[in-house]
This record gives C-alpha cells, structure tokens and sequence, in this order.
C-alpha cells in the first residue's frame, strides 16, 4: 500500500501539470478595462489637483502631476471665507461667488423638476400602461416620438413661452419646461407597470377602490424602487442642466451652480482666471451628485435592467 502511494507520489513528482497561462484576451481585456479607469478618473483628479493647489503656484508648474503650493483657499474662496484683498494676494482675479445663494437656487430647481416629473410621467405611464382607452397606442407611440427630437429644438419655443408667461429670471422659469414630464421618465415607468399582475387591480376595483385609489395606495407603492431611480435619474440631470438655466437666468436671484461658476470663469478676466477657485468650486458643485449616484448606482442599475430598458 505505500510502496504504490510512494509510486503515485514521485510520478505526480515527475509529471507536473503545466501552469495555466493568462490568456491574450484577458490581458488585454483588463488592459483596456485600466486605461479606460484612468481616462475617466484622471480629469476629477486634475480638478481636486488645481482646487488644493495655489494660483501662483499653477502659474509656475502649471504642468505637475501633484499640487502646486498646497492650500484650502480656493475653498475658503467659495464658502466666502476669504476678502477680495486676500484673494488678489493669492493670484486670483479678486471675483466672488455667492456660493450658498446659488446652491439653494440649485436645490429648489432640481426638486421641484424631481418632483413634478416623476408625480406627472407616473400617471401619463398608469394611464398608457393599466387604462383602456381609444387610440391610446397611436397616441403613446406619437408621445415616444418625443424622444428622436434633439432637446435644443424645443429651446426657443421654451423660452417664448416663459417670456410670456412673465416668468423670465424666475426659479419657476428655469425649472417649468421639465417640471411636468419627459417622454423618458414616462416609456421609464410605463415599461414597469406593465410587469404588474392585472390580478391586484382587479381585485381592488372589486373592493370598491376607484382607480385613483389604486393608483395612489396599491400602483405607487409596488413602484417605489422604479420612481426612486427615475427621481434620483432627474435630479441629477436638473441639477447638471447648464444651457437652459444660462438662457433664462440674469440675475443672482435666479442663477444655479452651473451658470454661476461660468459667470464666476468669466469676471475680471484682465487679473487672470483664479482656476484655484474655479476648480473648488466646480468640485463642490459636482461632490453631491456623485455621492448621490455612488449610493444608489446598484438600484439604479437593477431597476433599468428590470424594466427592460436597453
């Protein structure tokens, strides 16, 4: 018995497997996978650089790989920590940014865009999902369309309208042209309500519920996980919006993040561009989208998947 176990032993001795090699693919694969990892985190990287770094020292290496003379003013500069005298002191151009008027104008925007578009788009989708009703599919399919129509089309006639709506340099007038719904938000929820059992309603409208009734106590709860990554999805937009809010905005009054730290680029230009601040600036303005998207980036993901959006 051990004399065939020795045998078995120096044979697996003598015999090794051969080392399983990576294949090309996979290398090249992970290679790829890398490079793209690097081209997307670099330009974040490059803005929390120039954010920490000092502008004189940017003005002297302004091609460093680390920051330059590293420092928190360009922050104090943006929560209005720091006098215009120091400002110019440290390079900047001596501009301003009112940056707590503008993150509220930001915050009101974006959650009253959150809020009308998901509350409208989930009863346009109940109604073109669960209602039966004539020409509802010719009607639906002439809505989808909307989708195939570049949104600087609609710029124009927007903008006539919130002018004759008086509502120019107004929050209402930045957020109403998507406060009510998007052909998106809508297709978005529609594709879930239509994966939920018949059986439910019926059984409500049985009890004597009415459909709003359902709607409201039985539809929308079902769909929480869907509306929480359509509001979550929008809000993200409202509050990356640039064009449209620099259209209709004049004033401080009005002006979100977005245009602000452009307007903020663009004063005193003969003293140079304080990039310290801008890039400060910019990082603070973008921070809570990202944190919001890393929370939810897994329901996100499984939601889309679930209503079969490809």
């Amino acid at each position: 018995m051990s004399t065939a176990i020795a045998s078995e032993s120096s044979r697996a001795s003598q015999d090794p497997r051969p080392a399983r090699r990576p294949r090309i693919g996979r290398v090249l694969a992970w290679a790829f996978m890398a490079l793209v990892i690097i081209i997307t985190v670099l330009p974040f990287y490059w803005v929390l650089r120039t954010a920490l770094s000092s502008n004189t020292g940017l003005a002297s290496d302004p091609t460093s790989l680390l920051p330059v003379e590293t420092n928190l003013r360009g922050f104090a500069r943006v929560f209005g920590m720091q006098s215009t005298e120091e400002a110019m002191a440290d390079g900047g151009s001596g501009a301003a940014i009112n940056f707590w008027l503008y993150l509220r104008n930001s915050v009101v925007v974006a959650t009253l865009v959150t809020a009308g578009q998901v509350f409208f788009s989930a009863m346009a989708a109940y109604s073109f999902s669960r209602l039966r009703w004539k020409g509802r599919d010719a009607v639906f399919s002439v809505f989808l369309g909307a989708l195939m129509v570049p949104s600087i089309f609609t710029l124009l006639p927007n903008f006539v309208l919130v002018k004759e709506l008086g509502l120019i340099d107004t929050l209402l007038g930045v957020a109403l042209p998507t406060m009510f719904m998007t052909p998106f938000a809508v297709f978005f929820l529609k594709q879930f309500f239509m994966n939920i059992p018949r059986e439910l309603e019926e059984a409500a409208l049985l009890d004597g519920a009415s459909k709003v009734r359902v709607f409201f106590q039985l539809i929308l709860p079902m769909a929480k996980a869907p509306i929480t990554t359509l509001a979550i999805i929008t809000y993200i937009t409202a509050w990356n919006d640039y064009f449209w809010p620099l259209l209709v905005s004049y004033t401080d009054s009005s002006r979100v993040l977005t245009v602000a730290v452009a307007v903020f680029k663009s004063q005193a230009p003969t003293s140079g561009t304080d990039w310290s601040g801008l890039m400060a600036a910019t990082l603070v303005a973008a921070l809570p989208m990202l944190l919001l998207f890393m929370a939810f980036a897994r329901r996100i993901v499984n939601s889309i998947g679930f209503t079969g959006i490809k």
